[in-house]
């Protein structure tokens, strides 16, 4: 009965977003910000959007919580993580995990995964999801920051470029 509540003629996707890469990817590239805006808009229109979700690290900080407001009003589902200072000054605090366990259970639901992120490290991941379930993957990522590796394994590499930038 599930199949009679959605629209047949629209496409099911699942759009999931590394919002730490994506930050700072879009930052050393261009020294500019992502549009979330846009990429809803671009990525999600005529498209029935099964997933959302952003992944992103929490310091517990007034202007980090009223980004992660707007991003649950255009419509993603906000995924935190602490952010963990060790003592020996390094940082821990990634989503890798947690965002492929995310696309595997989302792939046999969907048409297209949508997944921001430059890191090489979700090649396997698309192409797994590619294999085993047959949906297509989009990649959307900074290019010249993006893993040589992840872009080949990708159904289609979108750029973040023009409109996709603040």
């Amino acid at each position: 009965m599930v199949a009679a509540s959605r629209q047949a003629d629209r496409e099911r996707v699942a759009l999931l977003v590394d919002v730490q890469n994506v930050y700072y990817t879009t930052r050393q590239a261009f020294g500019r910000h992502f549009n979330y805006h846009a990429f809803w808009a671009s990525f999600a229109a005529g498209r029935e959007v099964c997933v959302a979700n952003a992944y992103a690290i929490d310091r517990g900080d007034p202007k980090q919580r009223q980004f992660q407001d707007i991003l649950r009003g255009i419509g993603f589902e906000v995924k935190l993580k602490p952010y963990i200072q060790r003592s020996d000054g390094s940082a821990k605090g990634d989503w890798d995990v947690g965002i492929a366990l995310d696309a595997m259970e989302a792939a046999p639901l969907v048409d297209r995964v949508v997944l921001v992120s430059g890191d090489g490290d979700f090649d396997l991941l698309v192409e797994r999801m590619r294999e085993r379930h047959g949906v297509t993957v989009e990649v959307v990522g900074v290019e010249r920051l993006t893993a040589d590796s992840l872009i080949r394994a990708a159904s289609h590499f979108v750029p973040i470029e023009g409109e996709l930038l603040l």
